[in-house]
């Protein structure tokens, strides 16, 4: 399995919070479900990230509800 990183970047003004696995790259969005995106690859099909938009008032009413379903393996 190829590692990658994760990078998470933060719109305050536009309040949407991006998350990219490995470097950003050129994706087309898909909305999933209300206000939340899957990017993916525009060649390769393959999930580079994802879009949670209104993510200050999301969290302040539902920080309970939002999950992600990646997987991950953190080492030290």
């Amino acid at each position: 399995m190829e590692k990658k990183k994760l990078s998470f970047s933060y719109d305050e003004d536009g309040d949407v919070l991006d998350i990219s696995i490995g470097k950003p790259k050129k994706a087309i969005s898909t909305e999933e479900r209300d206000d939340f995106f899957v990017r993916r690859d525009v060649k390769t099909k393959k999930i580079v990230g994802f879009s949670i938009l209104n993510f200050r008032n999301r969290m302040k009413k539902h920080s309970h509800d939002i999950s992600i379903p990646i997987e991950v393996e953190f080492r030290l």
